[in-house]
């Protein structure tokens, strides 16, 4: 009888045990995502990508000038 004292005292204590390990891990999920949700959030914020510096969203405004002249004499062959 005392071998099944013994295995249950065992088995509570790697059930304590990775319960632990389980809290400890969690804890280091929640400091992650914290971290990673702080540390993504600052960069966009404080910087603009200069290749879309100045672009206005909507309908763009046409070139009344008469681009279509233009393309007329890429097409032409010389010669």
């Amino acid at each position: 009888m005392a071998n099944k004292t013994r295995s249950s005292f065992e088995k509570r204590q790697k059930e304590v045990a990775r319960q632990a390990r389980q809290k400890e891990k969690q804890a280091r999920r929640l400091e992650a995502k914290a971290k990673k949700a702080e540390a993504g959030a600052e960069p966009e914020a404080e910087v603009e990508d200069p290749d879309l510096a100045g672009i206005v969203l909507g309908p763009q405004p046409t070139d009344v000038a008469g681009d279509e002249d233009d393309d007329d004499e890429d097409d032409e062959e010389p010669g």
